[in-house]
């Protein structure tokens, strides 16, 4: 140790230790979406039941991740992550031996529940191993495990199905796990807070009731016809139930779960913000894009998965470069010029055509990469420069919920929006179907079940095409909405942030 810090070698293994856990945990909220048809075949579910292999990830990733930062300071950070990959290494194996939707289901809900820690923990360790002047190297070292999982994770698991199987998209975290808690192991040190914090369990209990319901409201109320159905009108009143005693029981007790102290920090504060749209853009494209190429285009998995391989890639360029510049460059000029390419790339996809080849689809994705990544290291950085060191831990994991929340809401809104604009821009199609419409080929029968059937299917998928064209327009607006919220953010001192404090045990 140097000082307060690992020395440079133990710092290398502690970082690709941490990043292999982030990427592993990173992977499986998009890697398993491509399997599910293969799945769904296997476990002889239907189409509604086997959206439940997703869900189930996902609401218990979402609840358990605020706990993470009392786990931290209660039992250490070294112990959780090392808990936390054997859990959720374990249980990767076990979802890859799964023979029912039953056993699937609930492997994947301790799935979510083991890997919530992994994320925001790491966020916690790579901040605490590294002096200040280098958390902007060390955030964009993070970030390509946080964003590049997601972006990689639909072409890896269409290759594994394709080529192996769909049990595979799973085991492949087996040695990724192993290598990690071998790194963890042997050299980091645990840090937690030297009075063990108590648990506010109602306080808990309430903010996880409501993310909850918010997040069953949020991933059922598209196959639910939202709120016409009693489920989702349910689950939306319990999430505004339990949310507002969340809020009252925060405001007023003397130890909530949530110290809103950290929300006086107005970098943190308008980070998370950020954040919660970052999640918003990047997770709404994310899911448009492999539809859209795979049921319009008629693009195969693995080609879907080549053409917007790009994306990563551009991600990956622009985090090492921003790792660099971080530390001579307003890391605000950063953030706002990765939204203006960011925008511009949305401004390229809003005029996607179904007679468009692959090379836009490349190139945009390519540009909106770059764009991401000048974002995510910069807004990483720059939210916790000023916050205090106590609240590391609590502050990773609740700036991890709010960008998922923010995805999560991106993704159910935009597929919503997508599916309810396509079957308005389909009927006012049809109405303009008529014997007397000179566009028409000459002679068209309608009276022939195949021709009408065929130009029914042509003008469902031009209205299919229009709704993903405006979809990608309301993210354009949203991304250029976003950006005055920079003059709230103040550039941090240098040498502003202290150094943790490390206990042995």
């Amino acid at each position: 140790m140097t000082g307060s810090y690992p020395d440079a070698v133990s710092r290398r293994f502690i970082t690709a230790s941490v990043m292999a856990a982030t990427v592993m945990n990173s992977l499986d909220s998009t890697i398993a979406n491509v399997a599910l048809p293969h799945i769904q075949g296997s476990v002889s579910a239907s189409g509604e039941e086997i959206t439940w292999v997703l869900t189930s990830y996902i609401v218990a990733a979402a609840i358990m991740t605020p706990l993470t930062g009392w786990l931290a300071g209660r039992f250490g950070r070294k112990r959780l992550m090392l808990w936390s990959i054997i859990g959720f290494t374990t249980v990767s194996g076990l979802c890859g031996i799964a023979n029912s939707l039953g056993e699937l289901v609930g492997f994947r809900l301790l799935q979510g529940v083991f890997g919530a820690a992994l994320v925001p923990m790491s966020q916690a360790i790579l901040l605490d191993i590294n002096p200040p002047e280098r958390h902007g190297p060390a955030m964009a070292v993070w970030g390509m495990g946080a964003i590049l999982g997601p972006i990689i994770g639909p072409a890896l698991g269409g290759w594994l199905t394709d080529n192996l199987s769909w049990r595979w998209v799973f085991y492949i975290n087996l040695p990724i796990g192993a290598l990690a808690f071998a790194g963890l192991s042997a050299f980091l040190s645990e840090t937690k807070d030297a009075a063990k914090p108590r648990l506010d369990l109602f306080g808990f209990a309430m903010l996880a009731l409501a993310i909850g319901s918010f997040q069953l409201m949020l991933d059922r109320g598209q196959t639910k016809d939202w709120f016409s159905s009693t489920e989702v009108c349910i689950e939306a009143a319990l999430g505004l139930f339990f949310g507002y005693l969340f809020v009252v029981h925060t405001l007023t007790a003397k130890r909530p779960f949530i110290d809103i102290g950290m929300f006086k920090d107005r970098n943190f504060l308008t980070g998370s913000i950020f954040g919660f749209f970052l999640g918003t853009v990047l997770f709404g494209v994310l899911a448009l894009l492999p539809t859209m190429l795979e049921t319009l285009m008629g693009y195969p998995v693995v080609l879907t998965g080549l053409v917007t391989a790009p994306r990563g890639i551009g991600t990956l360029i622009s985090m090492i470069v921003v790792g660099r510049l971080i530390k001579t460059v307003d890391p605000r000029l950063l953030i706002f010029t990765g939204f203006m390419i960011a925008a511009y790339s949305l401004h390229m996809m809003s005029g996607f055509t179904l007679g468009m080849n692959e090379r836009l689809v490349i190139i945009s994705g390519f540009i909106q990469g770059i764009g991401t990544g000048l974002v995510f290291v910069p807004l990483t950085t720059i939210a916790f420069a000023t916050l205090s060191p106590k609240y590391r831990n609590e502050g990773a994991a609740m700036f991890t919920l709010t960008r998922n929340i923010g995805s999560a809401v991106g993704i159910s809104v935009l597929q919503a929006l997508t599916i309810r604009n396509g079957a308005t821009v389909h009927s006012r199609l049809v109405e303009e179907i008529r014997p007397d419409n000179p566009v028409l080929p000459s002679g068209f029968d309608f009276d022939a079940p195949g021709a009408v059937a065929a130009l029914n299917a042509q003008i469902t998928r031009q209205a299919a095409m229009v709704s993903y064209v405006d979809a990608f327009w309301l993210l354009f607006i949203l991304t250029l909405a976003v950006v005055p919220l920079l003059l709230l953010m103040r550039r941090p001192r240098r040498g502003a942030a202290d150094g943790p404090t490390i206990h042995m045990d």
